[in-house]
């Protein structure tokens, strides 16, 4: 599920090469300055592009994964800013940062350089749909001598340095930026890998930069196909046709050899999203009905077949600060009678698990006493109707840090009334409040505590009820090694990866 209420697809960014070690991989994640020239990768990916490789879109979450793009901070393992194209910041004042650049080239040769960031980071401000980790924020960078880049925010922004490691803030030469209506990542990234061909939703081809700033990868480049049915790609896997499958499904899981399959806990919620503005569940005691009648734990080990955790909140196993710092909601309705309260219940199907996960939550459902009409369409046809209201309850999977890695921004954007991603169509002001307060909190670990407050004073309203925190698998064969396992779903393969 993706930011906003007008459409915006979730995107990705990549995390820095020389953070590779800080998630589990599947070896060593050093470069190849022994001189090795590693054999080629070959990659299946799940989602095929949609927007011609547009870094603002979801296709970021392709060039990231595949060792394209980075930006100026990455997240490390636990969540925190950490230095990526920018090698160091101070904040100013409340709302102005100074970046220094590290020393590194583009794809194309030239310098990255303070003027080449700041054109990047006003093009990504004037996108439309604007990159989900802008979302409410408008934010000026100027050049500061030679390595110095300063953004100023127009409010108060603590998590910024987050906020620049998010989706669809890639930093690209300025010949990327040429024509004023596409972005072109064709040689124009920083990341270890180049893209050189796209055939279509089919396949693309990299070759690996030899000048990446971390040093070379190891292996010599990457042959990519997208195969959006999963089956397929655990088949291509077991056949020996590829070396690294993503996503692959919970029913094919078990068919791989031990050896071949990594699981990860990600920071991915699948929840159930009730509408609030129209319907039934405009009424408190019909959505705490709805939240009554779901048994999480039959969903996480029956559709999951154990590849999940049962829902606790917002924010699952992977973010592991959350769990000694979470609150219980208090102040929910009671339950009241569905009485045969017809709803219509909407998924997609990108994600293999989702349709068999929304019929075994449909007859939860209706043994509690709600008629249920299922609707399953892909997600881009889904989330322009979801937005708008024109379904009464939406399964969706939604990876909580992926866009930002601020749990607050989260918060902000899909629970508030003018949140861009409030599926639910949500506004209540006790919330605004809650999150308004999280908004303001500077401190890492205090705004974690403020974020949970908030997060409570959500689940207060029952308009979301989260169901299962997904493990994802990925298929890797055993030749391979240093495979990124990450859990905000940012990367798969970096310098290190190899066989």
């Amino acid at each position: 599920m993706r930011p906003p209420r007008r459409p915006r697809l979730l995107t990705a960014f990549l995390l820095a090469p020389l953070l590779t070690g800080c998630f589990a991989s599947t070896g060593d994640a050093g470069g190849a300055a022994d001189g090795k020239d590693g054999a080629r990768l070959r990659v299946a990916l799940a989602f095929p592009p949609t927007e011609n490789l547009s870094p603002y879109g979801a296709d970021a979450t392709i060039l990231s994964r595949l060792g394209v793009t980075e930006g100026l901070t990455a997240l490390d393992a636990n969540g925190a800013a950490a230095p990526a194209l920018a090698s160091s910041w101070r904040r100013e004042n409340d709302r102005t940062w100074l970046f220094t650049l590290r020393e590194a080239v583009f794809q194309d040769g030239t310098e990255v350089t303070p003027a080449a960031v700041v054109t990047a980071l006003t093009r990504a401000g004037r996108a439309a749909p604007a990159p989900a980790a802008l979302s409410g924020v408008t934010l000026t960078a100027r050049a500061q001598g030679a390595t110095g880049v300063r953004i100023t925010t127009t409010a108060p922004d603590p998590a910024l340095p987050l906020r620049l490691a998010g989706p669809g803030l890639a930093v690209l030469a300025p010949k990327a930026y040429a024509d004023e209506d596409t972005v072109d990542p064709v040689g124009t990234a920083t990341g270890p890998f180049t893209l050189t061909g796209v055939d279509g939703t089919t396949s693309a081809t990299l070759d690996r930069f030899d000048d990446h700033w971390a040093g070379r990868a190891q292996a010599s480049g990457i042959d990519a196909r997208f195969i959006a049915d999963g089956t397929a790609r655990a088949n291509a896997l077991r056949t020996g046709q590829i070396d690294i499958a993503e996503a692959i499904p919970v029913s094919q899981a078990a068919a791989l050899d031990t050896d071949s399959r990594r699981e990860t806990a990600t920071t991915r919620t699948t929840s159930l999203l009730l509408n609030t503005e129209s319907g039934p569940f405009t009424n408190p005691a019909l959505r705490a009905a709805a939240r009554a009648a779901v048994d999480t734990d039959a969903l996480a080990e029956g559709v999951y077949e154990g590849h999940a955790d049962p829902g606790a909140g917002l924010f699952g196993p992977a973010v592991t600060w959350a769990e000694a710092k979470r609150i219980a909601p208090t102040g929910r309705a009671k339950a009241g009678r569905p009485d045969g309260a017809s709803l219509t219940l909407a998924t997609y199907d990108n994600r293999p698990e989702l349709p068999e996960f929304a019929q075994v939550l449909k007859q939860q459902l209706e043994s509690a006493g709600f008629t249920v009409k299922l609707e399953v369409r892909a997600y881009a046809r889904l989330e322009g109707d979801a937005l708008a209201g024109r379904f009464d309850a939406v399964v969706g999977a939604r990876n909580s840090l992926l866009d930002t890695g601020d749990p607050v921004s989260l918060l902000a954007s899909d629970f508030t009334c003018d949140g861009g991603y409030n599926l639910a169509l949500l506004c209540d002001t006790d919330v605004d409040r809650a999150v308004e307060r999280a908004q303001a909190v500077v401190d890492t670990g205090e705004r974690q505590d403020a974020a949970l407050a908030a997060e409570a004073v959500i689940l207060a309203t029952d308009a979301v009820v989260p169901l299962v925190h997904q493990r994802v698998v990925t298929g890797v064969a055993d030749t391979v090694g240093g495979v990124l396992l990450d859990p905000y779903e940012r990367t798969l393969v970096g310098t290190g990866t190899r066989r």
